[in-house]
């Protein structure tokens, strides 16, 4: 059976490494993005995993957070 979504494993992880990256560059922990965002802690360790494809409202949020535009999470 073929699924009409596709899920690209690979951009995924490279956004996650690109969080990581930005994240810890601006000295913020995992538990601080979270709390600023309004996520679970454990959600911000899965993006940055790569093992869930977050939304494009997070997206924004972590942007906001870390005080970027949402395009730097995506140079990579």
């Amino acid at each position: 059976m073929s699924s009409k979504y596709h899920r690209d494993e690979d951009f995924i992880k490279k956004f996650g490494l690109r969080l990581k990256e930005i994240r810890k560059s601006k000295g913020v922990s995992q538990e601080e993005l979270a709390f600023k965002c309004g996520f679970e802690l454990s959600q911000i360790g899965r993006i940055e995993r790569g093992t869930i494809n977050t939304s494009i409202s997070h997206v924004a949020a972590i942007a906001n957070a870390l005080e970027i535009a949402p395009g730097e999470l995506f140079t990579f």
